[in-house]
């Protein structure tokens, strides 16, 4: 199968068995610390929220722990030789949770709907090389594309793009019927989820959890307590401060892996002074990455220029990771006509302490150059509406993207529906090199574009990329067959409890 681009060189994850014996069974507890904002899984925006979509939808295809692609609701696909028509043949006898079998009408009703702007899906300009989707069999459905993309088959093993009900589409948001090993029962906002098994799933054996709680608790230091005292089975993203105090515990274990995860100081190129080009370039000259790998993350993690981790093959390693030049930063400002520096507000997700660090790190680095940052607090449920795309200056972070394209074309591209929603950068040569890289299938020639959009990139300085970071979930010593995945989402379905 297809091992993932933007994966990297990790161990392939063990996962228990399907045909072992289960030692027990019963509801596993999660937390995590945002509340879900969205249940349709085309709209979803955080990690919380993927949580939940990995566990109750399914896609075309998966993606396994060890950043492999495998058919899921697909059992096999095929390419045309100029890759522009895709046939998906898909499983028999998969059944949603409200019982009736799934058919190739769903798939074609999910991915209009993701198409359809009206729908406001942030994976919709992931699929914009689809030109038709037809259902040209009960079980079959067939794409027309408008350039050739080798990677298309991986693309519906991301988190938004998972196959609803066409028949139960009005009652996502309110009560979302999936295919998952785990049903929807019942979504308390801000307190919990409760999931429940799916006893027609079509992984015979699978899931041998009766259930599944997500409890929401927005302060860190009550879901360490929780997971100490046993209330919850497995605490998703433990802080990394966290990290040394359950290396040698009694009943919790650490079970991390490194991920294309990464954290940013998102700048508004459209709004003053990061309109101005010189003047985000002096903010990158003030910044030590090293040394935030250390202060945000505790060292979990490695410098970055964009969204592609060191590890990956793609990477740019001619760009170098510079120590601070204060004085070129202080002429590049100057000539941008701020001889005497600036003040700017920072926000910063109170309840994402790694982002707090990073943005505290950032202000105490830019203050030699006359950045005079004020860091300001923000509940990161508020970041969607009044931070994301409209403040000058902010922290937020994203996860791994399932293909280069994916991780790059929504953000970078001056149509990407992330970009819109982010730095808001437009270059024309980026925009070039991401259109080219669509249609090349070349893996060299690839390569070669994305190594030069690396360095346009770190040219023009849309925002500055701090670092990718590893994923660390603290898990019960109960739980068995549970391994973390570089997507950041729980696989759960062969997890048992110990009594």
């Amino acid at each position: 199968m297809r091992r993932l681009l933007l994966g990297l060189s990790i161990a392939a994850a063990v996962t228990a068995s399907a045909s072992a014996p289960a030692l027990a069974q019963g509801t596993l507890r999660t937390a995590v610390g945002t509340t879900l904002n969205q249940l349709d899984p085309s709209k979803t925006t955080i990690g919380d929220e993927y949580i939940y979509v990995h566990l109750v939808f399914n896609g075309l295809s998966r993606i396994d722990p060890d950043m492999t692609v495998k058919p899921d609701l697909a059992e096999s696909w095929t390419a045309s030789e100029d890759l522009k028509t895709w046939v998906f043949k898909l499983r028999e006898g998969v059944k949603f949770h409200h019982g009736r079998v799934l058919d190739s009408e769903d798939v074609v009703a999910t991915v209009k709907r993701i198409l359809d702007p009206a729908t406001g899906s942030r994976a919709r300009s992931n699929l914009t090389m689809i030109e038709s989707v037809e259902a040209t069999g009960p079980l079959e459905v067939t794409f027309k594309l408008n350039l050739p993309y080798a990677g298309f088959a991986d693309i519906f093993a991301d988190r938004q793009l998972r196959i609803v009900a066409k028949d139960k589409i009005g009652e996502l948001s309110t009560h979302p019927i999936g295919t998952g090993p785990f049903m929807f029962k019942s979504w308390s906002p801000g307190d919990r989820m409760e999931m429940v098994k799916n006893p027609d799933y079509f992984e015979k054996g699978l899931p041998k959890l009766d259930g599944v709680t997500m409890r929401i608790i927005p302060e860190a230091a009550a879901r360490i307590a929780a997971l100490e005292s046993g209330s919850i089975d497995i605490l998703w993203n433990l802080p990394y401060e966290s990290v040394d105090k359950f290396k040698d515990h009694a009943t919790i274990r650490l079970d991390s892996v490194p991920t294309p995860t990464w954290d940013a100081v998102i700048l508004n190129n459209e709004r003053p002074p990061f309109n101005d080009p010189r003047v985000r370039k002096a903010l990158a000259l003030t910044i030590d990455k090293s040394a935030l790998v250390e202060l945000a993350l505790f060292g979990q993690g490695a410098p970055t220029f964009s969204p592609l981790p060191p590890s990956h093959p793609y990477f740019n390693h001619e760009l170098k990771f510079n120590p601070p030049d204060i004085a070129q930063a202080r002429k590049l400002m100057a000539e941008a006509g701020f001889p005497n520096g600036f003040d700017v507000p920072m926000q910063v997700p109170q309840e994402r302490e790694q982002r707090v660090r990073l943005g505290v790190a950032v202000r105490d680095m830019a203050r030699a150059a006359g950045i005079r940052i004020n860091v300001e607090r923000v509940p990161f449920a508020s970041y969607a509406a009044n931070v994301a795309g409209k403040a000058q200056m902010y922290v937020d972070g994203y996860f791994a993207r399932p293909t280069v394209d994916t991780a790059l074309y929504p953000f970078y591209h001056s149509t990407g529906s992330w970009n819109r929603q982010l730095w808001l950068y437009k270059e024309p040569r980026v925009d070039k090199i991401l259109d080219e890289a669509r249609k090349t299938n070349d893996d060299a020639a690839r390569k070669k574009l994305f190594q030069e959009f690396q360095a346009v990139v770190e040219e023009t300085q849309p925002s500055i990329i701090a670092y990718s970071m590893a994923h660390v979930n603290g898990v019960s010593k109960k739980v068995e067959g549970f391994k973390s995945t570089p997507m950041l989402w729980l696989e759960l379905k062969n997890v048992t409890l110990k009594p």
